[in-house]
């Protein structure tokens, strides 16, 4: 007989650990205690040696599909008390607290079986759950993760919920959201004017869609706005209502068969959605006219399958495919809180399908791409987080404050990185609260007190402004990190690189060492450092910020740069007079080395888009117009200083060309992406020759472009170098936090203080 100690870090609370844990002794006839702690969970039990042998080896395996286990720390004591049976006992708080918290989960088909059961006192109860499935992140308000620590304290649990809650065989043991009808949340509809209805609540709901109406639905992490996706008229409601003229919808379909009908799916898309994370996941359409009211000039469609009880009882009234989109004012954050929600989504939503659970953390839908049978994320969000991403190394506690487009920041501890939720553009001051708040919330929920920030090195931004001020206020190191230094170090850590590397970092806007804006760079270095060999030939702005909206500006620049005037035939607009004055007299005219930029005036020129709605829009259009060829634009790449530099004048002359002589714009946008492929490939094998690096990373938002990652990959693969891609984190801005950690760790920031 033995008596040993298991203390167990990850994430093992809520999610049905102890339950599993006291069903498991019994096989093995151990007696002994658990209990949840601020840092994880911990055991002390007796039994014979090969049966806790065989009971730490079964803990290993079969663990609830929910838990990881990240740390198992096991010590033999000594033997000074005999334990009778095993229970679970009081949870307990330490000073060092800190433990993995579970991100929400999809409602469990034990779950939907019981929701969907005449039979079952819980039939039909939108709030089912298990602690298998359910909300977690969102209604958690500290650790040690107990009821009375997250939204349902409100909620006292019915005889017969507490019956389950104390039950070891029954799949509800210690489930901290457990409610019926009884005696949990309940769910009520209410008109624009602010009117309780007093019918079914779903079914009015779905009536008021059916009719071609916009519903304001509370989901888990805030409110989704919903209308038939097959009614052209309603989507289009929908956005004018929400001033979201052309950036596409998210769809969700009533399962995994609906969803085929519009879509090609393969293997691991599938994989994807039906996970318990239930992502948006962008799928390519069967047919490219395909809801083109919801994704509008757009060969794909995002995608998501019902994850919470409320999304399966709406699907049950006779519907197939809803719009789901963040419900909330353009650029504001997603609403989460009913009387907000009320107010400021009653110009938008002509009813609300509301609850009295209280959301605590307010958390976007993720949205995922496929690539390369992994998950590529564009947005880490609901389902992913708070989970962390593991490196290699011990870091120990860095507040990286991120970005300003496509906002997060990131925590860490350990050799654990916690990456915020999708915050959103950093452009009002809701946006920026809502990000503090979340800041402060994680510092608290994890038991961080940082000893060094890390902040972009671009002065204006709102990120850097709180940096700047937190680190003075509490006299914490400050470490400013130049905005693709942090691209590159975040595809190094998504992949636990720790070597030289060269970065090809893509993007539209990051601030450069030298104080122009960069975008199109080829980086060298390590998380230590870097220094830039590569670039393409700076463009003009006009206008500045104004040209990033009214792209054709861009393509007036590039032109003039070419041709030294625009030429008459690509005079689109009047203004051209004005425009050429201020690129000969560079008035308000920043320069900028942007691939980001470059794709807005081929769009422009070759009259696609002249003015766009959303960050990307040109982009977005050049990749969705494309075709497959083998053709591309003769190209040169100028030494310069020992910097390489694409000059894309060359380019923009076979371009024109092309478009006078009515080339398909198809084909235009193939041949210049098939440029900048070519381009590529030749300034990083230049750069592998110079340096003798064998390993590349792709980062930065350009890298969304599924023309351009697959076959840049594939290029320098061929010839000869290792190509690192993004998995774990976005490509985009979102992910740059993840970089500025390991930045700040090593001492690589362009400036410290």
């Amino acid at each position: 007989m033995k008596t040993i100690r298991l203390d167990i870090n990850g994430i093992v609370q809520g999610v049905g650990f102890r339950p599993f844990i006291h069903k498991l002794v019994n096989d093995y006839d151990i007696k002994g205690w658990i209990k949840n702690t601020s840092s994880g969970v911990l055991m002390e039990i007796q039994g014979q040696d090969k049966s806790l042998i065989n009971f730490i080896q079964d803990l290993k395996l079969k663990s609830p599909k929910l838990s990881v286990i990240e740390n198992l720390k096991v010590k033999e004591i000594e033997n000074t008390k005999i334990y009778q049976d095993f229970k679970i006992i009081k949870s307990s708080s330490d000073k060092e607290k800190f433990t993995l918290i579970s991100p929400d989960a999809c409602v469990c088909d034990d779950c939907l079986r019981e929701l969907f059961d005449k039979n079952d006192r819980r039939y039909k109860y939108p709030f089912i759950n298990c602690t298998n499935c359910g909300p977690r992140f969102t209604i958690i308000k500290d650790i040690p993760y107990d009821r009375d620590k997250t939204t349902m304290k409100e909620f006292k649990m019915c005889k017969k919920c507490t019956e389950e809650y104390g039950n070891i065989n029954n799949r509800r043991y210690h489930a901290q959201p457990n409610c019926c009808f009884d005696c949990g949340p309940g769910i009520y509809f209410i008109d624009k004017e602010g009117n309780r209805i007093d019918k079914e609540p779903i079914k009015e709901a779905v009536n008021y869609i059916k009719e071609g109406k916009i519903v304001a639905i509370k989901g888990i992490g805030g409110f989704h706005l919903s209308c038939n996706a097959l009614n052209g008229e309603a989507v289009n409601n929908l956005r004018k209502r929400k001033h979201r003229d052309e950036k596409p919808f998210a769809l969700m379909g009533k399962n995994i068969e609906i969803i085929k009908k519009w879509c090609f799916i393969n293997e691991y898309e599938e994989k994807i959605l039906t996970s318990y994370r239930r992502p948006i996941v962008l799928l390519r359409k069967k047919d490219d006219k395909s809801f083109g009211y919801v994704s509008m000039d757009n060969r794909y469609l995002g995608f998501m399958l019902p994850y919470t009880p409320v999304h399966y009882l709406i699907f049950e009234e006779d519907i197939d495919v809803l719009v789901m989109t963040s419900a909330n004012l353009s650029d504001f954050p997603i609403e989460y809180k009913n009387e907000e929600a009320l107010e400021r989504l009653s110009s938008i939503a002509d009813g609300f399908l509301i609850n009295n659970r209280e959301i605590y953390v307010r958390c976007d839908d993720s949205v995922i791409r496929e690539f390369n049978g992994r998950e590529y994320p564009l947005r880490r969000s609901r389902g992913y987080v708070p989970y962390p991403i593991k490196i290699n190394k011990n870091i120990g506690k860095i507040l990286a404050c991120g970005a300003e487009q496509k906002s997060s920041f990131a925590l860490s501890r350990n050799n654990y990185i916690f990456l915020s939720q999708h915050i959103g553009d950093m452009k009002n001051i809701e946006t920026f609260d809502f990000y503090m708040h979340q800041i402060k919330h994680f510092q608290n929920l994890f038991n961080i007190k940082p000893d060094k920030i890390a902040c972009d090195f671009h002065p204006d931004y709102m990120s850097t402004e709180y940096a700047i001020k937190k680190s003075k206020e509490e006299g914490i190191p400050l470490c400013f990190v130049q905005h693709h230094h942090a691209h590159m170090a975040s595809c190094m850590a998504d992949n636990n690189l720790n070597k030289d590397v060269i970065g090809v970092i893509w993007d539209g806007t990051g601030y450069g060492i030298d104080n122009s804006i960069w975008g199109g760079e080829f980086l060298v270095g390590n998380y230590s450092g870097f220094k830039r060999l590569g670039t393409i030939r700076p463009i003009p702005l006009p206008g500045g910020d104004k040209a990033v909206k009214d792209i054709y500006r861009i393509g007036y620049a590039v032109l003039y740069e070419t041709f030294k005037e625009i030429p008459e035939d690509f005079r689109f607009y009047e203004d051209y007079l004005a425009i050429e004055k201020m690129l000969c007299k560079k008035i308000n005219t920043p320069y900028v080395s942007s691939i980001g930029r470059l794709f807005d005036a081929i769009a422009s020129i070759i009259n696609i888009r002249q003015k766009v709605t959303y960050e990307g829009q040109g982009a977005v259009m050049l990749e969705n117009i494309s075709e497959k060829t083998q053709e591309y634009y003769k190209f040169k790449i100028n030494d310069l200083n020992d910097i390489f530099e694409f000059d894309w004048t060359y380019v923009v002359e076979q371009i024109v060309d092309d478009v006078r002589k009515n080339a398909l714009p198809s084909i235009i946008s193939s041949k210049f992406m098939n440029t900048l492929i070519h381009s590529c490939t030749d300034i990083v094998e230049r750069i592998g020759k110079l340096t003798m690096i064998k390993d590349v990373v792709l980062s930065g938002g350009v890298f969304q472009n599924m023309y351009l990652l697959p076959e840049i990959k594939g290029q320098l693969k061929k010839i000869g170098f290792n190509v690192y891609c993004h998995s774990r984190v976005s490509t985009n801005d979102e992910g740059i936090a993840l970089g500025q950690c390991l930045i700040a760790y090593h001492g690589g920031g362009v400036k410290c203080v």
